[in-house]
This record gives C-alpha cells, sequence and structure tokens, in this order.
C-alpha cells in the first residue's frame, strides 16, 4: 500500500469536516446535488474556449484551479453521497459492471458511439457476436 487514504478515509473526514461547522442541516440531497453541479461547471469553465487540438487548458496557469475544482467536485461527491447513504466504492463497482455489459471492449475500442448506436445493439444491452447471453 502507498499510504494513500482509502475512499472510507476520505468519506470520514469530509464527514467530520461538515460535522466540525453544524453544516449537515443544510446538506439535503437537493442542495448537495445542485452544489455538486455547481462545481463541475467551475471545472468545466476552466475549460472554455480551448481548441479540441490546443493545450488544456488554454492557460497553463490554471492547472492549480484544475485541481482545487476537481477537489471540489470529489468533495461535494462524498458530502452527498454521506447524506444519502450511498457507498460509493460498491456504486462504481456496480456501475463499471454495467458500463462493461454497455461496451464490452472488444465491440467499442477506439469507438465513440453510444451503447445503442452499434448495429447489434440488443434492448438486454451491447452483445458481442460470441455472446452466449
Amino acid at each position: 500500500m502507498n499510504g494513500a487514504p482509502t475512499l472510507a478515509d476520505l468519506q470520514a473526514q469530509v464527514q467530520a469536516f461538515s460535522d466540525d461547522r453544524d453544516w449537515g442541516q443544510f446538506h439535503s440531497p437537493r442542495n448537495l446535488a445542485m452544489a455538486l453541479s455547481v462545481e463541475a461547471g467551475e471545472l468545466l469553465e476552466l475549460f472554455l474556449w480551448c481548441a479540441d487540438d490546443g493545450p488544456q487548458p488554454l492557460n497553463a496557469n490554471r492547472k492549480e484551479a484544475v485541481a482545487e475544482e476537481a477537489a471540489d467536485v470529489f468533495l461535494c461527491l462524498l458530502n452527498f453521497c454521506n447524506r444519502t447513504e450511498i457507498d460509493l466504492s460498491l456504486a462504481l463497482k456496480a456501475g463499471l459492471a454495467k458500463a462493461n455489459r454497455k461496451y464490452p471492449a472488444d465491440r467499442v475500442r477506439g469507438k465513440a458511439l453510444k451503447y445503442n448506436e452499434y448495429d447489434d445493439w440488443s434492448e438486454g444491452g451491447a452483445k458481442s457476436s460470441n455472446s452466449t447471453e
């Protein structure tokens, strides 16, 4: 192990931060979802007007600000998960399993289509030609 905090450690730190300030009274799921959207918008703003083939972000001096906004997004997400009693590790694991079924690597590698835009898509999810589902 590299000594990095676990996701559970980080969630506990976010909870303690909020508890120490008595901010739970303001942290309804609705408000936290809105805060998450706002923070994601602030991250996105740092890339505004960047050309796809140009430097990302446009101004190299924004790298620290990008890291700060990414941390704000993560903090809001952990706060939201704490409040809604979502185990983010389990939710991510389930989400990756679902994405793997919808986007099998052997079929979608290098392609940027939505799962239902593939020729052999079926209502049950994407299926490869060698699938037995």
